[in-house]
This record gives structure tokens, sequence and C-alpha cells, in this order.
């Protein structure tokens, strides 16, 4: 082995996929790594990752949701739980090479400095949405005008910013409610990354394992889908920390009852669906009330859009399955991954222009039928496809090899101290 490295993760799917993707990789590479997973998320690991034996599992105290203003309870117990861990490894152990730090838990690198133990950020979300960021500021992109457009060094021009990129929906309800959603993600980092260089962690079908709580099974799923039409099935599903504020969620209830498409539509318990949603729309729609097989629906041959909130994951999985995108974004990273999917890839369509309005029926349904008959779009769709079909892109091969590279150059340093 050339070292442990250990892979600290936020909570949250969004977070556990791209460090649990990220060790299997340095773990292909001859490193031991150790993952730090918040005790409520241990569930979502698959059997798959424990069973591999260049990795390990570290479990501290965490909550299930994103971190919100003012005293987390679980920081302090959490970060004695992994100084606990530091402390109490064998003392004949060798120093990890490094802790590489979902940017979440920043706070953790006070635990690793203790054990001069190097730390590294790691973004769990797309280089392009960290390079707008830290592109928006260096332009002062807030005091951009109506009909102004400004352009960000090192981005295509498609990507330059305008009025509409600066409005945000209003702050979202408690972390208790069915769509609770939490503060924006980090505004900015230590240098633009270019789109592209970012790996994009997408784990394999057979990885995924049902672990939650569902009215349907993954054979009642293939079976419903399996008696649609090829490219004919929308699939709703916006994860499970943001969704439509209480306003909007009735006027996507009535845009998917009036229209014509066959959809799949996931929702969390509690989210106050309509009863009678099921009986009028009958066999053309599946509602599924907890955790559903998300790759597995992608991949099918007979979904044909995807109707998101455009969290990195997602967005990821739908365009290396050549699904086109319907983009509703609620926070952080979200509002530009969907400029960077509809804007410059052209694989998807935005629910509406400005995030800031109240979405209605009539968006929902004309995105609806946009992005499920637009022959561009589902052409872009399956040429960008099959770019990534092959396997591992050769820039995020090279971006691992690089980084191998350092850490290799820091082992020489610390063995000739």
């Amino acid at each position: 082995m050339e070292g442990e490295i250990f892979v600290v993760t936020g909570p949250g799917q969004g977070h556990l996929n791209p460090c649990m993707e990220l060790c299997k990789h340095l773990a292909s590479r001859n490193y031991q790594t150790t993952l730090v997973v918040p005790s409520t998320a241990s569930f979502a690991i698959p059997s798959s990752f424990t069973q591999n034996t260049s990795t390990r599992i570290v479990h501290v105290a965490g909550s299930s949701g994103p971190s919100m203003p003012g005293p987390d309870p679980f920081r302090d117990k959490s970060g004695q739980d992994l100084e606990a861990h530091l402390a109490n490894r064998s003392k004949d152990s060798a120093r990890p090479l490094c802790a590489i730090i979902d940017f979440q838990m920043g706070w953790t690198k006070r635990v690793f400095w203790k054990f001069h133990i190097p730390f590294i950020g790691f973004f769990t979300f797309g280089a392009c949405a960290a390079a707008m960021e830290m592109g928006a500021w260096k332009v002062q992109a807030g005091d951009i005008k109506p009909g102004e457009i400004r352009s960000v060094s090192g981005l295509p021009e498609d990507m330059a910013l305008e009025h509409l990129d600066t409005k945000r929906r209003p702050e979202g309800p408690p972390r208790d409610h069915p769509h609770a959603s939490g503060p924006d993600g980090p505004k900015g980092g230590g240098g633009p990354p270019k789109p592209g260089d970012r790996p994009p962690w997408v784990p394999e079908i057979e990885d995924q394992e049902h672990t939650r709580q569902s009215n349907y099974n993954e054979d009642d799923v293939i079976q419903w889908l399996d008696s649609k039409p090829r490219g004919s099935v929308l699939y709703v599903a916006f994860g499970s920390e943001v969704g439509p504020s209480k306003e909007e969620y009735p006027q996507l209830t009535m845009a998917l009852e009036e229209s014509t498409r066959p959809f799949i539509w996931v929702i969390q318990p509690g989210s106050g669906i309509p009863g009678s949603t099921e009986s009028k729309v009958g066999e053309r729609g599946l509602i599924i009330c907890g955790w559903a097989p998300q790759l597995l629906i992608l991949s099918h041959p007979s979904t044909g859009g995807f109707l998101s909130h455009c969290g990195w994951n997602s967005t990821v999985e739908a365009i290396c399955r050549g699904v086109p995108l319907l983009e509703w974004p609620f926070r952080g990273d979200q509002y530009y991954n969907a400029k960077w999917v509809v804007k410059h890839l052209k694989v998807g369509h935005r629910v509406a222009e400005d995030p800031s309005e109240m979405v209605r029926k009539d968006d929902i349904r004309g995105g609806i039928e946009k992005v499920m008959v637009d022959v561009e779009i589902k052409k872009m769709a399956g040429a960008l496809r099959g770019k990534l079909e092959n396997g591992f892109p050769a820039s995020s091969e090279a971006a691992l090899d690089a980084f191998g590279h350092f850490i290799s150059q820091r082992k020489a340093l610390y063995t000739t101290k």
C-alpha cells in the first residue's frame, strides 16, 4: 500500500456518493482509504463498499441533513469521536498521508491538524458551479443590471452572467418541513477550476442497494417501465432536502394530472400529495413514496426526461445516461448546474427563467413538453452519453494521477524528516 488517506463526508447522499466513489478510485491506485461518515448515513453505504479490503469506515455522530445557522449539537460529539479514533490508533500505525475533507465538514480540519495530518478540501459539487461562484465574485455579479451581460474569464461565452443569474428563491421552510432546504453552498474557493476537470463520481447500478423504505420495490418499477413506450416516461424527483414550496406543490400536481405523459413521481413521506392524484392518473403515473432506484429508472429505455432539482449527483447521472433534463433549481450550486445544462450542454430546459418567481402549472406543462419532444435536446443528450459511456474520462484520470504525484512528494518529505 502507498499509504492511508482519510476521506471525510458530509451528511446527505449528494455528499456521501462522491466521497465513496473517491475512496474507490484511490483504493484502485493502491491507497488504503478510511471513510469518516456520520452514523445517520450508515444505512446508505452498500455492502460492496464495506467488503472492499482497501476501504475502512469510521462512524462519527452526525445529523442527517445539511448544517444550519447556529450551534450544531452534533458537531462537538462528532469531533470528539474523530479525535478519539485518531488517538486510539496503534502506535505502530503509520501517520495518514492526508485527509480529504468535504467542504461541509471543513471544521474537522482542526482535529486532523492536532495530529499533524495535512488536509485537502473536496468540493462534492461540479467544477462549473465552483468556477461560476468564483467568477461571480470577481465580476461583482450583484451589480449586474437587467439586459447587461458580464463574461467570466476562463469560461465559455454561453456561461456569461446575466441579471437573472443573480436572482434566487426566497429562503426555504424550516428543517422539519418535508421540503426544507438548508443554506446555500459556499461562495467561492481557492481558484476557479476548469469545467470538466472534476470527475463525475457516478456509481454503477449494482453498487446501489435498496436500503430505504418505499411503497414499490425495484421489480415493481421495472415492470411498470417495461409497459411504457420507449422514451415516453417523465421521471420527477427532487432529492430528500429540497422541493417546491407549499404554493408550488399544487401547481406541480395539476401539471402532472393534466399532462398526457406517463410519469414516475418520487415524493418524501408526509409531503402532502392530494390523495385524489393517483386515482386521476391511474396507470399513467407511478407515485413512489420514499426511496426510489434512480439509476435504474434513468437507465431504462422508457425514460425520456427528468424533472430535477439540479443537484450535482442527479445531473451527472442523467447526463451519463442520455436523459434530457427539465431543471428546477432551489439553492446553492443548483442554479449554476441548471445554467450549464441548458446554456452550455444544451441537454435541458429550465422550468422558469426567473428563479425568484413562483413556478406555475403552465410553466411546468410547457417545460415537460419541451424536454420530451425537442429533437435537438434529445440529439445533444444522446451524443453526450456516447462520449461518456466508455468509462472514466481521461481528464479525471489525469487529475487523480496528478493528485497521486502530489501525495507521493509529500510522503517523501515526511520520510526525510
